[in-house]
């Protein structure tokens, strides 16, 4: 079963960045999409963004022009650099496949906190 380690996270103030990192398990990482994911207290998980095994990307329309994700085949790692963060980014973010299809497990996430 493949399994993902999210970290990264922190409390930044408003207009902050922060580098979060995925690490997944097995074999396949290299043939699959990924995505990063959020869930905000109260609300249901969401995609935030994803890219292809070859690398082409695509942003929920919230974090477009400021988030960007990116892959490491070799380290079997996915990033998501987030910049001019804002207090409606706090959540907690995870990783795994996209689209996902409740075929893998989700990680312990990574809590993202943005307050001043």
């Amino acid at each position: 079963q493949v399994q993902f380690v999210e970290s990264g996270g922190g409390l930044v103030p408003p207009g902050g960045s922060l580098r979060l990192s995925c690490e997944a398990s097995g074999s396949i990482f290299r043939i699959v999409a990924m995505g990063w994911y959020r869930q905000a207290p109260g609300k249901q998980r969401e995609l935030v963004a994803s890219i292809t095994p070859g690398g082409s990307t695509n942003y929920a329309d919230s974090v477009k022009g400021r988030f960007t994700i990116s892959r490491d085949n070799a380290k079997k790692t996915v990033y998501l650099q987030m910049n001019s963060l804002k207090p409606e980014d706090t959540a907690v973010y995870y990783c795994n496949h996209y689209p996902y299809l409740g075929r893998s497990n989700w990680g312990q996430g990574t809590q993202v906190t943005v307050s001043s």
